[in-house]
């Protein structure tokens, strides 16, 4: 037998509804804060990523799915989605439109590292971008909607925020902090140290004990901001506070990709263990200017649904039962089973959910189905049934019993048993 590959999960027909919904709760709050959605494509030359998540980076380093196809260009699986519509954004001249340009997606995405509670290497995410505006209202408002959405989920998750300033201000803060790292670099991971000389601020991120004890006693960059990126930072804080949402200044986030700069947030749940993030993001105004268009402020986030789907189930929220038809249709022989199919062809074009039996099933096992695929109705047609041109219907909720005509089957199904039939 050919197994899955490591990393990676079926969802099965029990359990893709679920996904559906969590998607189209995505989707709706996407349309209440009025945003577009974007898809781009699987796979991006990989020189995107190196460029735009950035070379330093866990995930450009040692995580990314990357290969040469056959005309010896090097492509990479898409490790994370914001890179991909910032192409986009520039191939296409979406800096032309009128701003801010608010988008969203659902993509699959891949990175190589090792499997965890809510993390495999096929991953999901669901994410915001906006594009075009400076202002810190519009931060707010991306972290608004990242908790309205986590909301309308029945989750709790708590706000972290921080401010990683800007490259004026972050210059001084990465010199303090070398100085603070420097005599204790023979403590720390090899990736570390190694990121001591390229990009200090990263070793914040590292999540490697030993490497966190080192970095409690670092200094924070909230100290080392500048006038612009202070008052910025706290025009996001009104904001929150006008929204009602709470939060806690964390300033260990730096989050572990290299376009980000001022503001930086996570929602973080305990119920999932130690890699509790189950949403995060922040601005990134240098992004599109790295990447070779013209210099547009943005700021968004990225959401993985295992790790939602996670939390739901760890927290026992609410979501919709399975999908079940409203009727099933239940034959007891070849030419009631033709009349079945034709009733059911009919319902459909009415919108009306049906099934009916392919199995040649007894009639005894054919409400056995019905039971187990939880239809609401069971219409059984037999030979009687067939020449008077009715149905008997079965309400499952509650046995009662209909007699029902087959010309007035839709107006039945589409109200319930509050039409009494005949």
């Amino acid at each position: 037998m050919i197994s899955i590959p490591k990393g990676t999960k079926d969802v099965l027909p029990a359990d893709s509804y679920k996904w559906q919904y969590v998607e189209e709760k995505a989707r709706e709050i996407a349309r209440l804060y009025n945003l577009r959605e974007i898809r781009t494509p699987v796979f991006e030359h990989t020189e995107l990523f190196a460029r735009g998540v950035g070379e330093t980076t866990d995930v450009v380093t040692k995580e990314m799915y990357t290969f040469f196809d056959k005309g010896n260009r090097s492509i990479t699986l898409k490790p994370e989605g914001t890179a991909g519509v910032a192409r986009s954004f520039v191939e296409n001249g979406l800096y032309s439109t009128p701003m801010p340009l608010k988008m969203y997606y659902i993509i699959p995405a891949f990175r190589y590292e090792r499997p965890q509670a809510g993390r495999l290497r096929e991953f999901h995410q669901f994410g915001v971008e906006i594009y075009g505006s400076p202002t810190p209202d519009t931060d707010a408002e991306v972290i608004a909607l990242a908790h309205d959405f986590i909301a309308s989920l029945g989750l709790r998750a708590k706000l972290h925020v921080n401010s990683i300033g800007c490259k004026t201000c972050r210059k001084a803060f990465n010199d303090a902090l070398k100085a603070y790292l420097r005599p204790r670099l023979d403590e720390m991971c090899p990736d570390c140290r190694a990121r001591f000389d390229k990009n200090p601020m990263r070793i914040l991120d590292c999540k490697v004990p030993e490497c966190r004890k080192v970095t409690a006693g670092a200094p924070v960059i909230t100290d080392y901001l500048c006038d612009d990126c202070r008052a910025h930072f706290d025009a996001v804080q009104r904001y929150l506070k006008i929204a009602g949402i709470p939060y806690d200044i964390d300033t260990k986030i730096v989050r572990g990709l290299d376009y980000y700069t001022r503001t930086v947030f996570e929602f973080v749940s305990e119920e999932i263990g130690a890699q509790g993030t189950v949403l995060g993001g922040g601005r990134y105004d240098g992004l599109i200017e790295a990447i070779g268009g013209p210099a547009t402020p943005a700021v968004g986030f990225a959401a993985g649904l295992e790790r939602l789907l996670l939390l739901m189930e760890k927290s026992g929220a609410a979501i919709p039962g399975e999908p079940a038809p409203t009727v099933y249709f239940a034959g007891m022989d070849a030419a009631c089973r033709e009349k079945a199919f034709a009733l059911a062809v009919d319902l459909r074009k009415a919108g009306i959910p049906c099934e009916v039996d392919h199995m040649d099933r007894s009639l005894k096992a054919q409400f056995k189905y019905a039971d187990k695929i939880n239809a609401r109705f069971t219409a059984v047609i037999g030979g009687n049934e067939l020449a008077a041109g009715v149905m008997n219907v079965k309400d499952m909720s509650d046995s009662s019993q209909h007699t029902v005509a087959f010309d007035r089957a839709a107006e039945f199904f589409a109200h319930g048993n509050s039409c009494k039939g005949e």
